[in-house]
């Protein structure tokens, strides 16, 4: 099989990928391409091929004992920061979700409520007193409530979330390799004391739970457990709700009668727009990388041993074999299954959270800014690099 470069396929594949997916998608549900970062991958496009690859035990993410993990970070496989859930298959997997769902539950997530809502008519005040009534919606609002929120359900100290942003956007989306080693090195080099300070004075936080959690069986997380799951949920916990705030937003100033039966009726639709957005722009556009085990055949196309492969969930999610009208964002539109949080055993554990902030996030804007719309004379951010996540680092907007 020819290996396709997608920037050839499509120059605007970067800002657009959407209609390069569709036309490989037509073609056949599988296909070897070069990723705009120069690597070389085996990309599975189209809903029923995605869900099947997302369960497909032959599809591994243990990196450190399955290949080589410098094929897909620059660090090393004995690097504490990889020791977590989504670095492993079953049984290792099942053990320490297990372990991290005794304390990260529903219940937990829930009683965030009052303060993810507190926050973010904090967060519109400060945005809202700017004279010229403009703003960067993303560094004044969709980041610093979610990142906040994971922060303060983990422990971490005030001062030191802005170190975690600049060493997140790193870790998801890096600007070099070196830049990346570097962010896992100054990552795991204050992890340690915070893991410390939570075993011996231990809060009502999520950390401290987690330190301290003992199963039935008597199981604990390892320390180096501890914080690879610490690093994940800090990274994972935020970037998410950000880039659906985001990418939601954006899909509203985009489709103005949406935004308008929105307004209209907020309590009845917001759920199901939440759901849209996830489904028609989402904000993670592909898993992360798996390794295939041995040779697997998927639509006649061979993948073979040893292939990195990526599942692209937002093509999954406009099939139009499974969503009518897929291309059309419909904030009416039924949930029907999508795989805006993955599928399988590594459908993402924070799910709930992102739901409940992007719900309050929507809902505080469409109260406080009845006028919100996209400031055209404003500069846009430039998209997020990579084929993980979905979104743009700035969204200027007026009121």
């Amino acid at each position: 099989m020819p290996v396709l470069d997608l920037l050839e396929l499509d120059p605007d594949f970067a800002a657009d990928p959407y209609p390069a997916y569709a036309r490989l998608r037509a073609q056949g549900p599988v296909h070897q391409v070069r990723t705009p970062d120069g690597d070389t991958v085996w990309l599975v496009l189209g809903y029923d091929a995605c869900r099947a690859a997302c369960q497909d035990a032959r599809l591994s993410r243990d990196w450190p004992r399955s290949g080589d993990v410098g094929r897909i970070t620059n660090t090393t496989g004995d690097d504490p920061a990889l020791a977590h859930m989504l670095m492993a298959d079953p049984p290792a997997h099942t053990r320490l979700r297990r372990l991290v769902a005794r304390e990260f539950t529903q219940r937990r997530v829930r009683a965030l409520h009052p303060r993810v809502t507190a926050l973010a008519h904090e967060l519109l005040d400060h945005m809202l007193a700017a004279e010229d009534r403009r703003a960067d919606v993303i560094g004044s609002f969709a980041f610093p409530l979610p990142m906040t929120i994971i922060c303060e359900l983990l422990g971490v100290p005030e001062l030191d979330r802005a170190a975690f942003r600049s060493w997140s956007n790193e870790l998801v989306s890096r600007t070099s390799p070196r830049a990346e080693a570097r962010a896992y090195q100054e990552l795991n080099g204050y992890l340690p004391g915070l893991i410390d300070a939570k075993r011996a004075r231990p809060g009502p936080d999520l950390l401290s739970a987690l330190v301290h959690t003992v199963d039935e069986g008597g199981d604990r997380l390892s320390p180096d457990e501890i914080l690879g799951t610490c690093g994940l949920l800090l990274i994972a916990g935020h970037e998410t709700t950000v880039n659906l705030i985001g990418n939601g937003l954006r899909a509203l100033f985009a489709h103005p009668e949406q935004l308008a039966a929105l307004r209209a009726d907020p309590d009845g639709l917001l759920p199901q727009t939440i759901e849209e957005i996830l489904r028609y722009d989402g904000p993670v556009e592909s898993s992360t990388p798996r390794l295939a085990l041995e040779s697997i055949d998927i639509g006649g196309a061979v993948i073979p041993r040893g292939a990195t492969v990526l599942i692209c969930m937002a093509d999954a999610n406009q099939d139009p074999g499974r969503f009518r009208d897929a291309h059309l964002f419909d904030i009416h539109r039924k949930p029907s299954g999508h795989l805006g949080f993955g599928h399988g055993i590594h459908h993402c554990l924070g799910a709930p959270l992102a739901r409940l902030e992007g719900r309050v996030a929507l809902g505080a804007l469409l109260e406080r800014c009845p006028g919100l719309a996209l400031d055209t004379s404003g500069e846009h951010g430039a998209r997020i690099p990579g084929m993980l996540l979905r979104g743009v680092r700035r969204l200027p907007v007026r009121w």
